[in-house]
């Protein structure tokens, strides 16, 4: 399709065109020309989807090893998401606007089910030109993109309930393990999914936490998941030689040591989770601490040894500590799936979890690593949903790839994990990428959870933030809402659930649902 041009010229024509609607008998032939202009073109784009899906199958590897019914789920899911990005090769601004200025569908719901679309708007075109037996694609065809992503919603995080079509899940602090009466009101207050972070505790304290949650379930007669979080290779700060309480200015050069004795008196330094890394870095890659507060980047290189010059603080400084995250979003690094604790967890996680997170995913082998290990844990048991956390460049890159590797096996949901990936990614890059993401999951029947800091001072703090309350109403357009532990994680959840039934009067995903305004009554 054509690149858009300008969209005042666009409107200018589009106004010219019924201006000249207005002028008696020619407004009809000029009526005709266009609509037939605008059923070329969507003929074309559809043949042009048609022809290019196939090759983005064949490129994906998209193969499947599952049984009938579950395999004819699998290839419809992944046809329309190769149908989806298909599609989304072209520029379509343009064409949107002449289709709108008709009354027609302008595709901009399309995600679900890409062809039937393209079908339906084929039909009315085809009408408006005369050919009034044009088909429609059945009810059922048009239904069904919707259809298949509310079962695998319900697959994943169980059946709806009544409240607003958006799960929320909330992280369980330590505490959940020895407060039963805490797991307790964080059902009653709306908690549809419990996740455990399996970076922190033990076993003995996630069992616990679990029989909390099913004490409560069953005294409340609600469902509520467990999702485990296996915490994958997450890079922090290990060992620090520093000042207390230390603060890093704009300026200041730091060492990044692959051994570092904490006893020896030198200057400030920081040994990282995984002292490997630092041999896989340049001079002039970024190095970012603590969820992005202070920014670094390579200035001079040795071996097991690099030197790091502070470029992004605030002004009075950032407490540089122990345990707070490292990201590396200028490097691709290279690091296993899956770390010795990982394995370990495992034994635990595939017999105990409702669904498993799997964080720092990147690549499909990744994925077929931790299939065939939960294969082996698991035995005829049935495969257990994933939530693949989406946390890098490169896996934003293999999100098709990723999403069909786990789909061959297992339910799936994606999770949009916007602290790490707003590290990696650039803030200003992921105010679009999470609503990019949100389409393509969409496009597989893939449910999407809106992750990190929502809610995230209110519900440490108890204090509301008009961003934050705007933050969370964007969340809506998710199939579920992740908050993280705090002291008013009780009253997060319910504040949460308040806003998603309010927005969901008003959307559903892309759609805006046009119920009755009441504030100008």
């Amino acid at each position: 399709m054509e690149r858009a041009g300008n969209v005042a010229e666009i409107e200018e024509r589009l106004i010219g065109m019924h201006g000249g609607l207005m002028q008696g008998e020619g407004a009809t032939d000029d009526t005709q020309r266009d609509l037939r202009d605008l059923l070329d073109r969507v003929t074309a784009l559809r043949d042009d989807v048609a022809r290019k899906a196939p090759l983005l199958l064949s490129d994906w590897g998209a193969r499947n090893s599952l049984g009938e019914s579950d395999a004819i789920r699998f290839e419809n899911r992944a046809l329309n998401l190769a149908d989806y990005l298909a599609l989304r090769r072209h520029d379509l601004s343009e064409l949107q606007l002449l289709l709108a200025s008709y009354g027609l569908s302008s595709l901009g719901r399309s995600e679900a089910k890409v062809r039937t679309a393209l079908d339906a708007l084929i039909a009315s075109l085809r009408r408006l030109c005369g050919e009034s037996e044009a088909p429609y694609p059945p009810a059922t065809e048009r239904r069904a993109g919707e259809d298949a992503l509310r079962g695998e919603c319900e697959r994943i995080f169980g059946a709806t309930r009544l409240g607003p079509h958006t799960r929320v899940m909330a992280t369980l602090p330590s505490e959940a393990a020895t407060d039963a009466a805490l797991v307790q009101r964080l059902l009653e207050a709306g908690m549809d999914c419990a996740r455990i972070n399996c970076a922190h505790d033990d076993a003995e304290a996630w069992a616990r936490m679990i029989a909390n949650i099913g004490a409560a379930r069953e005294r409340l007669g609600r469902p509520c998941r467990v999702l485990m979080d296996i915490a994958g290779p997450k890079c922090r700060v290990e060992k620090l030689r520093a000042p207390q309480k230390y603060r890093a200015h704009k300026g200041d050069h730091l060492l990044l040591l692959a051994d570092l004795d904490t006893q020896l008196k030198g200057r400030v330094a920081i040994e990282p989770s995984f002292p490997e890394i630092i041999d896989q870095l340049e001079i002039g890659a970024q190095l970012w601490i603590n969820d992005g507060k202070i920014g670094a980047r390579v200035v001079a290189k040795a071996k097991g040894e690099a030197e790091i010059e502070v470029f992004a603080a605030r002004a009075k400084g950032e407490r540089l500590k122990v345990e707070k995250g490292l990201n590396f979003p200028t490097t691709e690094l290279k690091l296993p799936p899956l770390t010795a604790k990982d394995f370990a967890d495992l034994d635990f996680v595939a017999e105990h979890a409702d669904l498993i997170g799997f964080s720092f995913v990147q690549n499909p082998s990744d994925i077929e690593l931790l299939q065939d290990h939960l294969a082996a844990r698991r035995g005829e048991k049935r495969p257990p949903p994933l939530v693949l956390k989406i946390e890098t460049p490169l896996a934003v890159r293999n999100l098709p790839r990723l999403i069909l590797q786990s789909m061959k096996h297992n339910p799936t949901a994606v999770m949009i994990a916007r602290g790490d990936l707003a590290v990696e990614l650039g803030f200003a890059r992921l105010s679009e990428m999470q609503e990019e993401m949100l389409w393509l999951c969409e496009a597989a029947h893939v449910p999407v959870v809106w992750a990190t800091q929502v809610l995230d001072q209110f519900v440490k703090d108890g204090v509301f933030s008009r961003s934050e309350t705007t933050d969370a109403a964007m969340a809506q357009r998710a199939d579920c809402v992740m908050l993280n532990k705090g002291p008013h994680l009780v009253e997060g959840i319910a504040y949460l659930r308040d806003i998603l039934a309010r927005m969901d009067r008003h959307h559903l995903k892309k759609f805006p649902r046009f119920t009755p305004l009441t504030a100008w009554s």
